[in-house]
């Protein structure tokens, strides 16, 4: 998607591939920039504020519109972040390092600002 600013976590290295996220009209949208199909996960303001009150520990009510979920491969390094209960729908994929970086970015509050 054109014309979105992209925001990844301070905590991953310059030019590293990492997840990113922006906010644009339809929605918050997350994407994994070394992924090759280029995914793009779009999801309401709300379902994000509640994975980042969830990946902080913060206590949250669980919305009644389908939320985010987060998986992991039986590998234990492939993690896939996707909307629950929709099969099929587009999901985000990246690796443990990754997504350790977009969670310890989180934590620190470096996207609260696309949830106000």
């Amino acid at each position: 998607m054109s014309g979105l600013n992209w925001q990844k976590s301070s905590l991953c290295g310059s030019g590293d591939s990492c997840v990113h996220i922006a906010a644009g009209p339809a929605g918050i949208h997350i994407t994994e920039s070394a992924d090759p199909r280029g995914t793009i996960l779009t999801t309401t303001p709300d379902a994000f504020r509640v994975l980042l009150r969830s990946l902080k520990g913060e206590p949250h009510r669980t919305p009644e519109a389908p939320v985010l979920e987060v998986t992991t491969a039986g590998d234990g390094d492939t993690v896939r972040l996707h909307t629950s209960g929709a099969p099929g729908a587009p999901a985000v994929t990246t690796d443990r390092r990754r997504w350790d970086a977009f969670v310890q970015g989180v934590r620190a509050g470096e996207f609260d600002h696309f949830t106000v």
